[in-house]
């Protein structure tokens, strides 16, 4: 490449659109998010459990301290990472980066949550008190928070060693807050492990499913036994985790892996966010348990069941038809030429929108909520930060797409006129 070819390349890597508000969103995210995690535990815990309370409520420094919690987080942490090093399982290659290799991955997710299952199950039995989560929910989401901050600043600091054509497309603008924030590396690695793809689906997302144990053991503690509506949410939020890990190769062809640097966005997202707002229903139904009648109950489990069915099939549909064109299951589907050489679906699940994955998750979310009832917002929360979350993802494909397939994108949208909801958005 020629010195006008670099000077270009330099200049694109600095003029790239910054998304989340750029470097206001880069600077506020940071401060208001953990401060967001913090107020929806204090919320779920007290007597009204308003989100409408002012001023908000937030924990005292005494509330946020137990030295316990950083020894179960760091042990945590470190139980998945000796077991994601374990050799079972197969090693799946991603796709193909900039540079014209692939990575390689091991795909044991699922092996990891069925030991770390058993291994529950073997403290339970021993006498553990799991419900004792429900007390350090505080000093386990602070000492997250932390760790998800010095996480961030060291893969901020370790992507300055690493070749240009290792880092995120978007997340070397020359900014260091907007860098420290969307990230500045795509796949960091000590040696072959990759810390993206391990803190994607294994420390957090298991520990969502712990969390939630523990407060149907903390429920069991004080009333005898889990309630209906507690047994839903954490069978229905166990389905949803398993199925990741079950399918986890699927999250190589995902837009974190593909394309999105390993900054605080992710760190924060997946060891933090994911664990201590995702088991807000659960944390909820502690203290203000609902009763669920049969009928009640099997509407929301068949709410369940037909968005987990989309939400399945539609992502099934698009990864094989992202690896294999040739395969039975998606060879009679129809298809866009695009300039690029890929191909566009345009029929089969991606034929009723463009996101069919996205409305089978909002349905589930929907499900996992009804069991609280409706005389709180707060159980909500998650339904309504969701949507938002999807409609905003949504319209960073569409930014993408766009520009990657140009003609033939306007083409696809022509034929999938709606995004999520159909007939509706």
């Amino acid at each position: 490449m020629g010195p006008n070819g670099k000077a270009l390349k330099h200049k694109l890597s600095h003029d790239t659109e910054r998304e989340f508000g750029g470097t206001l969103g880069a600077l506020c995210i940071p401060v208001f998010l953990p401060l967001t995690v913090l107020f929806l535990i204090c919320t779920s815990r007290s007597p009204e459990a308003s989100v409408l309370q002012w001023p908000p409520q937030l924990p005292s420094t005494v509330q946020l301290w137990d030295p316990l919690a950083p020894v179960v987080l760091l042990g945590w942490i470190g139980l998945h990472a000796l077991l994601y090093l374990m050799p079972f399982g197969k090693v799946s290659e991603g796709l193909l980066l900039r540079d014209g290799t692939r990575l390689k991955y091991p795909i044991n997710g699922f092996s990891s949550l069925c030991i770390s299952a058993v291994m529950l199950m073997l403290l339970l039995g021993l006498g553990a008190p799991l419900g004792y989560l429900f007390e350090l929910l505080l000093p386990l989401a602070a000492s997250a928070i932390a760790a998800s901050f010095l996480f961030s600043i060291y893969l901020y600091i370790r992507s300055f060693w690493a070749p240009s054509h290792a880092l995120a497309l978007g997340g070397n603008t020359g900014n260091p807050l907007y860098d420290f924030f969307i990230g500045r590396e795509l796949n960091p690695r000590i040696g072959n492990f990759d810390l993206k793809y391990f803190c994607e689906l294994r420390p957090g997302l298991i520990g969502w499913v712990v969390v939630n144990l523990g407060m149907l053991m903390e429920e069991v503690e004080l009333r005898g036994s889990p309630s209906l509506a507690m047994i839903l949410v954490n069978c229905f939020q166990l389905l949803y985790v398993a199925d990741a890990l079950w399918n986890e190769e699927a999250v190589l062809t995902t837009m974190d892996i593909v394309h999105d640097g390993f900054g605080f966005m992710l760190v924060f997202g997946d060891l933090a966010w994911v664990p201590f707002t995702y088991s807000l229903q659960t944390a909820f139904l502690v203290k203000h348990p609902q009763t669920l009648s049969l009928f009640k109950a099997a509407v929301i489990i068949a709410l369940n069941g037909v968005g987990y069915y989309i939400f399945r099939k539609s992502n099934s549909q698009k990864n094989q038809f992202r690896r294999d064109l040739t395969h039975p299951s998606v060879a009679g589907l129809e298809t866009i030429a695009t300039a690029t050489g890929k191909r566009l679906l345009v029929s089969g699940w991606w034929g009723l929108v463009r996101h069919p994955n996205y409305l089978g998750d909002l349905l589930m979310a929907l499900a996992w909520s009804l069991p609280c009832g409706f005389s709180h917002l707060l159980p909500y929360f998650y339904v309504v930060y969701f949507t938002v979350l999807l409609i905003h993802r949504e319209a960073r494909d569409e930014r993408q797409c766009r520009a990657k397939y140009g003609l033939a994108w306007d083409t696809y949208c022509r034929r999938v006129p709606y995004r999520i909801f159909p007939y509706i958005y």
